[in-house]
């Protein structure tokens, strides 16, 4: 098993914000919309959900179905289980919900990676996943 190095991370991670980005506005045209054009309210709790949703469902969706999103898969980096299998979708939400966590810090749940014994992130020991260089 090949660990993923934080940088093909990071550079993962780049790629998707671009198709999270373009989900984000689609996300925003009913409110703008539904507001006569206006720009949605700063402090607009629904808005903020929505875009929550949007961010689980592209993540969450992508790891339980297919082991990676798009960027993982330019990367050719999967997510598996510690015993090697697919992550079930308990996982793959736990995954989202404690990379939050790991990014509040200032993103020190990503660069514990560079200290851990075992090349692990927070996310993917709380998760009881982790990212698999495809070497083919």
């Amino acid at each position: 098993m090949s660990t993923v190095s934080l940088k093909r991370r990071l550079v993962s991670m780049l790629y998707d914000s671009f198709l999270i980005l373009a989900l984000i506005f689609i996300g925003t045209i009913p409110f703008i919309a539904l507001r006569s054009g206006e720009a949605v309210e700063s402090g607009s709790t629904s808005y903020k959900f929505t875009l929550f949703l949007i961010f689980y469902f592209f993540f969450v969706s992508f790891w339980y179905l297919s082991g990676r999103t798009l960027g993982m898969q330019s990367w050719k980096i999967r997510l598996i289980s510690f015993d090697g299998t697919k992550p079930n979708l308990t996982q793959c939400s736990v995954r989202f919900i404690a990379a939050i966590f790991s990014w509040i810090p200032l993103g020190m749940g990503f660069w514990w990676q560079l200290i851990d014994k075992d090349n692990l992130s927070w996310h993917d020991h709380l998760s009881k996943t982790r990212l698999n260089l495809e070497i083919k």
